[in-house]
């Protein structure tokens, strides 16, 4: 039936690993994209979409074709570019849920895979590494798209560009931003605690930050921004989730990382922001506090873990800053309790 929808299932043959945009997942995240994903059928000529529409789903050919095109000012319809099996469109609907920019029309008989902005952003929560992947590879595809298509058509794919970097991360620094945190954060203390993994969260402040804006004003603090942000890729291992909360506070989201390997990658990042010399100020010496938590030594919670690690944060200041601490046994006794324990 035309425009129908079901749900997928294991028995479905749909080949995303084929997809360019899925390309690299394992089997646990394809299975689980999969199970969110739904087919729909649509005939020879029929919209999938139009310019304009509301809309949150991202589509995938799996047969058939489809075309996108633009209303011109005499309200003729401009062909912009077309979809083969295994593309995609229809994406920034899943990061902004802003109206459809231009019209998707089948052009023979069609089977799409749909999924919703609900729905991916429960894959991002469940998997949120793999979700950045499926996200950096539409980005690629998108640049590589420019090479093809007209300026209003690259005006439209840029646009749609920053919005998914938007959706993700903080635009100065490349890293995760807030809201991409507090949408996955639950999500890996879940995987970790059904695992049996360990998983440490730790929270930065740039010592003396207030000041230094001040004294040498906003562009110069921006710039250190960026430089740490620089240091962080060093400082941490490639799996390692790194966020900017706001400011100069930086969140780290450590996947299987006990105590000690927390305190070590920790104390190396706050070694090398000790080490940073910047160009424009080579006098300068920056240093850093670092509280850090685990799971499941020191919480039994993602509520517990994030208290016990500013807890931390805030006893490494008090104790001289410059160094990095993680919660000591009364602290961690009274946040696995359930109680918030002020450091001294």
């Amino acid at each position: 039936m035309s425009g129908a929808r079901k749900r997928t299932t294991k028995s479905d043959r749909l080949g995303l690993e084929s997809v360019g945009i899925f390309a690299g997942l394992d089997g646990e995240d394809l299975e689980a994209l999969r199970s969110l994903m739904s087919l729909v059928h649509h005939a020879a000529g029929e919209l999938v979409f139009a310019e304009g529409e509301a809309g949150d789903r991202l589509f995938v050919l799996v047969e058939g074709a489809v075309s996108i095109g633009l209303h011109a000012a005499d309200g003729d319809e401009i062909l912009v570019s077309k979809v083969q099996p295994g593309g995609f469109f229809g994406e920034m609907a899943i990061f902004d849920r802003a109206p459809r920019s231009a019209s998707c029309r089948c052009t023979e008989p069609s089977l799409l895979l749909s999924l919703s902005a609900a729905e991916f952003a429960a894959f991002s929560r469940e998997r949120p590494r793999a979700a950045s992947g499926i996200m950096q590879k539409m980005l690629g595809i998108q640049a590589a798209r420019l090479l093809d298509t007209g300026s209003l058509a690259s005006q439209m794919v840029q646009w749609g560009e920053a919005a998914r970097r938007r959706a993700v991360t903080d635009e100065a620094t490349g890293l995760f931003n807030r809201r991409f945190l507090d949408d996955s954060l639950e999500g890996l203390f879940s995987r970790a605690r059904l695992e049996g993994a360990a998983l440490s969260l730790a929270m930065f402040d740039l010592d003396h930050f207030g000041d230094l804006n001040k004294a040498r004003g906003q562009e110069f603090g921006d710039m250190v921004i960026v430089e740490l942000s620089k240091t962080f890729r060093k400082a941490f291992r490639e799996g390692d989730i790194l966020v900017r909360y706001g400011g100069d506070e930086f969140t780290f989201v450590l996947p299987g990382a006990d105590p000690e390997v927390a305190e070590e990658l920790c104390s190396g990042a706050c070694r090398l922001v000790r080490e940073l010399r910047l160009e424009a100020a080579p006098e300068l010496r920056l240093t850093a506090s670092i509280g850090y938590a685990s799971f499941p030594a020191h919480a039994s919670s993602v509520e517990n873990l994030a208290a016990a690690a500013d807890a931390a944060l805030y006893r490494a200041k008090e104790s001289g800053r410059d160094r990095t601490a993680g919660p000591t046994a009364d602290i961690a006794g009274g946040i696995a309790g359930g109680e918030r324990t002020e450091a001294p």
